[in-house]
């Protein structure tokens, strides 16, 4: 037989139960409460007033979080591409080179990064004068980190071995730019 006693002892006290229930809860709004910016002090807000501020409060901070990552996002966007950019700009580029032959006289272009540029337009003098070429002029401009070199030679007087003189530099020339890049 089941006794149905309130006052037995056996059996919790719902008032009791209730009552911790309530300081808990009531523990809890005030750390809650506590983490809201106050910009008012008109007193103690009620506790419907002080939920409607957190949950106004945790949008806000919800939207403030969504523009930083989106501001983060855009920056590391833009730092993406300077790197790839700056990547483009500092790696060593293979030398080029481009010959023209009019009869006896041979157009270079030489294209090199500033690194490796004074070796390779030395060395490309050098193979010039090896061959017997006479330089008329030579120039060289500058961008970024790409020079241009243009040499203008002439091989001799337009005989039948001058035009092998062009293409015997021109060989070498293409040889020497070629494992230069390599």
């Amino acid at each position: 037989m089941e006794n149905n006693n309130p006052n037995d002892s056996s059996r919790p006290d719902r008032k009791l139960m209730e009552r911790n229930r309530r300081t808990q809860m009531k523990a809890l709004y005030s750390k809650l409460n506590s983490l809201l910016p106050h910009h008012n002090s008109r007193g103690p807000a009620s506790l419907p007033d002080q939920l409607h501020e957190a949950a106004k409060y945790i949008r806000k901070l919800q939207m403030d979080l969504e523009r930083v990552k989106e501001k983060k996002d855009s920056l590391m966007r833009v730092e993406r591409w300077n790197n790839t950019r700056s990547r483009r700009i500092n790696e060593p580029k293979s030398p080029e080179i481009q010959i023209h032959e009019m009869g006896s006289s041979l157009v270079i272009g030489l294209t090199t990064d500033t690194n490796s540029g004074r070796f390779i337009f030395n060395q490309t003098i050098r193979i010039l004068h090896e061959e017997g070429a006479e330089i008329a002029s030579a120039s060289f401009s500058v961008v970024d980190d790409t020079v241009f070199h243009t040499i203008h030679l002439t091989v001799g007087h337009e005989s039948a071995q001058d035009y092998w003189a062009a293409a015997l530099i021109s060989e070498r020339l293409s040889k020497f730019v070629n494992d230069a890049g390599a």
